[in-house]
């Protein structure tokens, strides 16, 4: 039985987190949460509150503590990683960044996109952006991502880092979401559903297996990014289906658009990820139809 490791976990106190912190806990970990107060941590974890944004504040919160793993669920710009990076540096000797799928957001390839697709040592990174501008943050969200691992892939050898880029995650009654709801909602009313006149498939993964694939990712010493999605893909005509499945009535009604928004899991452009390093450094992902239907009715809350 192995050791109780010390633990840092920045944000994420709700969803795919909250599955995290419980893992670790249940693993004999010592788990600090840090947030800015705005929700307490499990029982059982120590609660640390500071602005993560403010360097003072969380040097102030962090104290003489040191850890050996940090994870950080909620690092969205360059300039939250270079001060991370400034804070940790010698506090950790891990650190596991959760990053997304949308960092891939200009690659449009009929294959699964791998990590050498998007190279952190080549991203420029621009600290003068408005990064705390919401608007802005929302409209760059990939662009965050992409230079927050910038920044940690610049430091080498001395900052140890995996940035885990999370495909759509779907499953849970606490969707917070809404994206299923989405489509539950006009497939009982016969409401049009926006989709591309071409229509890409894109890579997903369940709540509760991207909670095992981060609490696994902590024990292991790559570094790094690393894609994190079940196998095979889904288009928006098999999760209307699956919805559809879960309800007495209706059906779905897809129509095509040429330029515009589209439904939340419709893509103008290929949205796969590989999954064959993670695969072959030791994870065991599921099928991402075999979960489905209980990931609906999770979320949805009709019976599996």
């Amino acid at each position: 039985m192995r050791q109780g490791r010390d633990i840092l976990v920045i944000g994420g106190n709700r969803y795919f987190g909250k599955r995290l912190i419980a893992r670790l806990l249940a693993a004999g970990d010592r788990v600090t949460v840090l947030n800015r107060g705005s929700s307490a941590p499990p029982s059982g974890a120590i609660h640390l509150v500071a602005d993560r944004n403010d360097e003072k504040s969380l040097i102030e919160a962090l104290g003489s503590r040191t850890f050996d793993v940090v994870v950080d669920q909620v690092c969205y710009t360059p300039r939250q990683a270079a001060v991370a990076r400034r804070v940790l540096t010698g506090r950790t000797a891990r650190y596991v960044m959760t990053s997304t799928v949308e960092v891939y957001e200009y690659e449009d390839s009929a294959d699964p996109v791998r990590e050498t697709a998007v190279d952190p040592l080549t991203v420029p990174v621009d600290l003068e952006l408005p990064w705390n501008d919401e608007e802005f943050l929302e409209s760059h969200y990939g662009e965050g991502k992409r230079q927050a691992e910038a920044v940690f892939a610049a430091a080498g050898p001395e900052f140890p880092y995996t940035s885990v880029r999370v495909a759509h995650v779907l499953g849970g009654d606490d969707d917070f979401t809404g994206r299923l709801q989405h489509y539950a909602d006009r497939v009982r009313t016969g409401a049009p559903i926006a989709v591309p006149a071409v229509n890409h498939p894109a890579t997903y993964i369940h709540v509760e297996e991207i909670a095992d694939f981060l609490a696994w990712a902590t024990a292991q010493d790559f570094t790094g990014p690393v894609n994190a999605a079940s196998h095979g893909t889904l288009t928006t005509g098999e999760l209307c289906g699956a919805v559809a499945a879960h309800l007495p009535s209706g059906e779905a009604v897809f129509q095509a658009v040429e330029v515009g928004e589209v439904s939340p899991f419709s893509f103008y452009r290929s949205y796969g990820m590989d999954n064959s390093r993670a695969t072959k450094l030791g994870f065991a992902f599921g099928d991402v139809r075999q979960w489905l239907p209980k990931a609906v009715a999770e979320t949805l809350g009709q019976d599996v």
